[in-house]
């Protein structure tokens, strides 16, 4: 059956986790990992290639990580796919025939014609807001990708460790 791969169903999943969860702070791929049970090696991997595409930013070292390029209401599901199929990623033909057009059409061209511009339309109509709100109402750890703990602005006390704004040298 025709769906999209796991590789875009991550990145979708990953995304939506990206959701404005943190008041805009920059979320670590740990995190995102860690949230959405995608494996961290694989969600590196998606993620910096979501960053070549523009649809996330990344920031390196202290308070750094990724986050969307734009608002989730911004993104399609179809902008996703794209960045992760490739924008030829729907076969013109159903039944995988190379000669298969308007002049030598296949049993199943019209039906296929029809539906796969219904299928690119419903997905550049899903944004990723969509899918970000039906993941939390499902009561995923959706929107609480980040980690809120911040430093501790207190005198170090004996058994306490709290995070260094200080860079190891």
């Amino acid at each position: 059956m025709l769906c999209l791969s796991q590789t875009t169903g991550y990145a979708v999943l990953a995304l939506s986790c990206m959701d404005n969860p943190c008041n805009g702070k920059w979320v670590l791929a740990k995190e995102v990992s860690e949230c959405t049970g995608i494996p961290q090696a694989y969600l590196s991997k998606i993620l910096h290639s979501l960053v070549g595409s523009g649809l996330i930013q990344a920031k390196r070292g202290y308070r750094g990580g990724f986050t969307l390029a734009r608002p989730a209401d911004q993104i399609s599901i179809l902008d996703i796919t794209e960045a992760v199929e490739g924008e030829s990623w729907l076969p013109r033909c159903l039944l995988g025939l190379v000669d298969c057009s308007q002049l030598r059409a296949c049993p199943t061209h019209d039906f296929w014609s029809i539906e796969r511009g219904n299928i690119e339309s419903e997905l550049r109509r899903t944004t990723l807001s969509v899918v970000a709100e039906f993941e939390r109402s499902r009561g995923t750890r959706m929107g609480a990708c980040c980690d809120t703990e911040e430093p501790d602005s207190t005198p170090n006390k004996p058994g306490v460790k709290r995070r260094s704004k200080a860079k190891p040298r």
